[in-house]
């Protein structure tokens, strides 16, 4: 058994938030119907690095986040699509759509409209802002709430700042955040039998994974200070240079220094009152830095990372992306895995990363092609063949 077996999910989302939301479920073993506008469908699947994926509708931006999935196309401004869509709402346990706020209501399928359809179901709407308060009806993308939520600010150092994070976070934590509600949500309507309506902003989202960096502020009444690869809550804990690259170390607790210092050959680090406390130490950390690099380049990232880490003080190598996506460890965990498309062949995608005991998660299918899945589910909805032929000549499917 599968962990949401049985669970059918109807995906309205694009691009990343939702798509990302509703791959959670999927590989938890929901069955989740996409649907896509018939003329392109998901914006995504034209986006990535191959334009002939690109031109086929299968983007590597739309790979990464759609397996287990299927499509089905409709048009809801047609009457005869709506009239396909109330009928699958009969049948569904979760609605998602990452809209602005309005647009489902506007198409006559807003949370009060779903509701006298199918009273049970869970209705999760996804946001740059949510669905209320005076920012609600701005249109937003993952750069500008990194921008307005501080996290640009927190990056970066004196010689770069702001500075936005390498990937979409905003947009992924969204997902994230949206994917533990309607789990949430169904737990909940296994006791009461209750649906209800789920408000993720990705505003809202990201801002709580600032907590520490916060609290500084919001309890201790310190503004950040950008510090690049350095860790505000400890020294010597960051990133510094080797003879052949750089390492990440993170002696956080006072032993992990002091044994740092004879790793090193440094001990007399120990009684410097310049670094012989924690918060002396954060002060000071532009005068410890260098100290410690001159040891450091004596010899390459492995050797220290290896002596270190043998001493239990937490070090690593900071490595390329393909280093990352292949490394040993990754590939043990089966992080990421293969799975056939019947056109590109093999594709590699991440697999969940919660491992569970009793339900592991599996991908079963791949990102499935435009349309792929429409006459399946018509065919379960009690749709004729002539009748789906009726439905594509009137544009709805």
């Amino acid at each position: 058994m599968k962990l949401l077996e049985n669970i059918r999910v109807i995906d309205m989302t694009n691009v990343l938030s939702g798509p990302f939301a509703t791959l959670h479920l999927a590989l938890l073993g929901a069955e989740v119907i996409k649907i896509e506008v018939p003329d392109g469908g998901d914006l995504a699947r034209k986006l990535g690095n191959v334009p002939k994926l690109n031109k086929e509708l299968m983007g590597t931006s739309f790979l990464a986040q759609n397996a287990n999935k299927k499509s089905l196309t409709l048009n809801l401004k047609v009457v005869e699509a709506k009239e396909v869509f109330s009928k699958l709402l009969k049948t569904a346990d979760v609605v998602v759509e990452n809209f602005r706020p309005g647009v489902m209501t506007r198409l006559g399928f807003g949370y009060e409209d779903i509701c006298k359809i199918n009273p049970r179901i869970i209705y999760c709407a996804i946001s740059g802002f949510g669905q209320t308060g005076p920012d609600a009806h701005k249109p937003a993308y993952d750069q500008i709430i990194q921008g307005l939520s501080g996290a640009m600010d927190v990056n970066g150092d004196e010689r770069l700042h702001p500075l936005r994070a390498g990937f979409p976070v905003c947009d992924t934590v969204g997902g994230l955040n949206a994917a533990f509600a309607i789990m949430a949500a169904l737990y909940y309507r296994e006791k009461t039998g209750e649906g209800q309506f789920i408000d993720i902003a990705l505003l809202d989202s990201i801002m709580p994974l600032m907590g520490w960096v916060a609290a500084n502020l919001l309890i201790g009444g310190k503004d950040p200070i950008p510090m690049g690869n350095d860790n505000f809550t400890a020294a010597p804990s960051g990133a510094f240079r080797t003879k052949d690259g750089n390492i990440n170390i993170a002696a956080n607790q006072q032993k992990q220094w002091e044994d740092l210092t004879d790793a090193v050959g440094l001990p007399e680090l120990k009684t410097d009152p310049r670094f012989q406390e924690r918060d002396t130490r954060k002060a000071n950390r532009k005068l410890l830095t260098p100290i410690l690099e001159e040891k450091l380049t004596q010899n390459t990232t492995e050797y220290w990372v290896d002596l270190l880490n043998e001493k239990g003080i937490p070090s690593g190598d900071i490595v390329g992306l393909g280093k990352a996506l292949t490394s040993e460890q990754v590939r043990y965990r089966q992080t990421i895995v293969d799975i056939k498309e019947p056109q590109i062949g093999n594709i590699k995608i991440f697999n969940l990363s919660a491992k569970f005991s009793r339900t592991p998660a599996n991908i079963d299918a791949p990102p499935p092609r435009l349309s792929a899945h429409t006459e399946e589910i018509l065919g379960q909805l009690g749709y004729s063949k002539d009748e789906q032929k009726a439905l594509k000549e009137k544009k709805a499917i």
